[in-house]
C-alpha cells in the first residue's frame, strides 16, 4: 500500500468501547483486511479509589465513548468500522473521517513513543538547559513514559529534587 495508515477516531455508544474494539478487529481478520485496519485502542488510566474497605486500583477509560482506529482509509475500510454494532460515525467534519495530527496523537497518549533513557538511577548528570543550567546532580527516579528524569541537586546547601526532561541533562564523564 503506498498510504500510510493513520490515526482516526471513532465515536460508539458509552460502555461499548470494548465490544466496538474487539469487533472492528474481529471483523477486518474474517475480512483479511489487516494490511488496512492496523491497530485499535483505548486509551485507559489506573486510579487508586479510597473504599470503606480501604484503597483498590481500578481501571478508567480516558475517553469515554471513544474508539482510536489506526487505519488507512479506502471505502472499504470506512464501511467495514462504520458498520460495526455500537459505532456511531466517524470524529470529523461534514460526516467525513479526519485523521489525528501527530501532535493530537502525542497529546492524546493514543500511541507512546517510548524513548530509551539512557540514564540510569545512580548516575552523575549535569543539567544543560533551563534555569539550573550547569547544576550537577544525581538521577533519583527515570519515568521513560513521560522521557523525564528526577534529579537530585544541591541548592542552597540542601539536597533538592528537580523533574526535567531527558534533553535537558547529559551523563557526567568521569
Amino acid at each position: 500500500m503506498a498510504e500510510e495508515a493513520k490515526w482516526y477516531v471513532v465515536h460508539t455508544y458509552s460502555g461499548y468501547e470494548n465490544a466496538v474494539a474487539a469487533a472492528i478487529l474481529k471483523a477486518a481478520e474474517n475480512r483479511k483486511m489487516q494490511d488496512l485496519i492496523t491497530e485499535v485502542n483505548l486509551p485507559t488510566e489506573t486510579i487508586t479509589e479510597h473504599t470503606d474497605k480501604g484503597e483498590k486500583d481500578v481501571e478508567h477509560k480516558v475517553y469515554p465513548g471513544y474508539v482510536f482506529v489506526k487505519m488507512i482509509l479506502t471505502d472499504e475500510s470506512w464501511h467495514l468500522v462504520r458498520n460495526v454494532r455500537g459505532v456511531t460515525g466517524f470524529v470529523g467534519s461534514d460526516g467525513k473521517a479526519v485523521p489525528l495530527t501527530e501532535q493530537e496523537i502525542l497529546d492524546l497518549g493514543v500511541e507512546r513513543h517510548e524513548t530509551a533513557a539512557g540514564f540510569n538511577v545512580g548516575d552523575s548528570v549535569k543539567v544543560i538547559d533551563g534555569p539550573l543550567d550547569g547544576f550537577l546532580g544525581v538521577v533519583d527516579e527515570v519515568d521513560t513514559a513521560k522521557s523525564r528524569v528526577r534529579v537530585i541537586v544541591s541548592m542552597f546547601g540542601r539536597e533538592t529534587p528537580v523533574d526535567l526532561d531527558y534533553y535537558q541533562i547529559e551523563l557526567v564523564t568521569e
